[in-house]
């Protein structure tokens, strides 16, 4: 009979751990599908002080997350918005502004930024900050990054990102967000959709 009242009563406890347990898988699944608020972009660039609020009302930041020493996937999203800015006339060229932050700060210097920017064309931008002001920048993107070690490598570590592409208005308000790929389609769409709605 006791022994009957111990398994009982580990019973509940395993019911009350998994429903905690399954509690905060939830919380966390929610976090990792909560729309991006968006927001204020405010930072050095190789354009100087770069804000957001310096676009015009009728201009659309595209905006990528990630890094010059990046060995796939920001060279691809980069060719992809130089794809689709030759594509447009050029009225729509001139509302467009294409802006990739960097997460590496401590090599993504303004001048490494400019040199690498320089290979896609004239109108791309480069910009970064400080450790705290990427990270509260990224939060309210949904962007998620982390720096990786890689002890045997001669860049001695890498950023895994996400590679979203949002595309921005001046009050910082998301007005599409634009999975990664490596065709120019699904920008081009969001983009063109995004500049006749004004």
């Amino acid at each position: 009979m006791k022994r009957r009242g111990i398994w009982l009563g580990l019973g509940a406890i395993l019911v009350v751990i998994a429903v905690g347990l399954g509690l905060y898988q939830q919380q966390l699944g929610d976090q990792a599908n909560a729309e991006p608020r968006g927001g204020p972009i405010e930072l050095p660039s190789t354009e100087g002080e770069f804000s957001l609020s310096q676009l015009d009302d009728d201009q659309l930041a595209v905006v990528f997350f990630g890094y010059t020493w990046c060995p796939d996937v920001c060279p691809m999203s980069l060719a992809v918005m130089r794809q689709v800015m030759g594509r447009l006339d050029p009225e729509q060229r001139r509302r467009v502004v294409p802006l990739m932050v960097s997460v590496d700060p401590e090599r993504d210097t303004l001048a490494r930024l400019e040199e690498y920017m320089g290979f896609f064309g004239e109108a791309f931008i480069g910009a970064t900050g400080s450790q705290e002001a990427l990270e509260e920048l990224t939060e309210r993107y949904g962007v998620v990054w982390r720096r990786v070690e890689t002890p045997d490598s001669a860049m001695a570590y890498t950023i895994d990102h996400s590679a979203s592409l949002f595309l921005v208005d001046r009050d910082g308000e998301i007005r599409r967000r634009v999975l990664h790929s490596p065709t120019s389609g699904p920008l081009q769409a969001a983009l063109e959709q995004a500049l006749e709605e004004g």
